[in-house]
């Protein structure tokens, strides 16, 4: 049981990033900071995924749960950024510049898409991307605390 709860917690942070992935690349919405930030635990919780279907333990599943729980937590603080409760950071990311010649480097940086983290780009039931992943993911951070759970009591 433990082992399919794994799978299908992992699967679901797969299914998430590759969501994000689809939005940006086939439906055209460039990613800002803060959902760039949330990508990276999915990546880790898939990983972890695939650790821990091989190497028995409780303690890669509730690693797991902590991927799936930093990536809720920047979720709802993007989603608070949003909806302006409070105020998200003032940087922003950009490529490698160090091979640019002037030119290309003034072509990038007028060509690339300013991307706000305070505009929601989409919504669904009123609830922007960064809030569908914070929901998305608690349930995920659950079904890896079950799954640890169901490998102690195995032990």
């Amino acid at each position: 049981m433990s082992r399919f709860l794994i799978f299908i917690a992992a699967l679901g942070s797969a299914a998430l990033l590759l969501g994000a992935f689809g939005f940006q690349h086939l439906g055209g919405f460039a990613p800002c900071k803060m959902c760039i930030w949330q990508r990276y635990p999915h990546a880790i919780a898939i990983g972890i995924g695939v650790l821990a279907t091989v190497i028995p333990g409780a303690i890669l599943p509730y690693l797991g749960a902590l991927a799936a729980l930093s990536t809720a937590g920047i979720g709802a603080f993007h989603f608070g950024v949003e909806q302006e409760w409070w105020e998200g950071p003032s940087t922003c990311t950009s490529g490698p510049i160090g091979n640019l010649t002037p030119e290309q480097l003034m072509e990038q940086i007028m060509t690339a898409p300013l991307v706000r983290c305070d505009e929601i780009a989409w919504s669904f039931m009123n609830i922007s991307m960064a809030g569908w992943n914070a929901i998305a993911s608690f349930a995920l951070a659950i079904l890896w605390i079950s799954a640890a759970r169901h490998t102690q009591k195995a032990i």
